[in-house]
């Protein structure tokens, strides 16, 4: 199980256009280890975890350029499900986007 699978989809939504500085700084300030991303047109794109962008951060090839966009991340996290994808029935459930509010920019 990873850590999207864990997550339920109400967490702090942004855009991916975001620094990976500016994404830390949030998370620090909002007290969370993971935001949910969006592109341009407010559709659900991903997920990404303080720690990730924390090693990335530490690593040689880092820039303040960075933006989230361009970071490797996780699956969407689906409402309720955890990581088998289907309901407790047994059926197939389609993933919402998370990003239906507004996200932040």
């Amino acid at each position: 199980m990873t850590v999207a699978d864990d997550m339920d989809v109400t967490g702090p939504r942004v855009r991916d256009d975001m620094t990976v500085e500016v994404a830390l700084s949030l998370m620090a300030g909002a007290r969370v280890e993971y935001l949910l991303l969006c592109d341009g047109d407010d559709q659900g794109t991903g997920t990404v975890t303080r720690s990730a962008l924390a090693a990335l951060r530490s690593g040689s090839a880092y820039t303040d350029r960075l933006r989230l966009r361009d970071v490797p991340h996780g699956p969407l996290p689906s409402p309720g499900i955890r990581s088998g994808g289907s309901s407790p029935a047994g059926r197939s459930v389609p993933s919402p986007s998370p990003c239906e509010a507004p996200c932040a920019v």
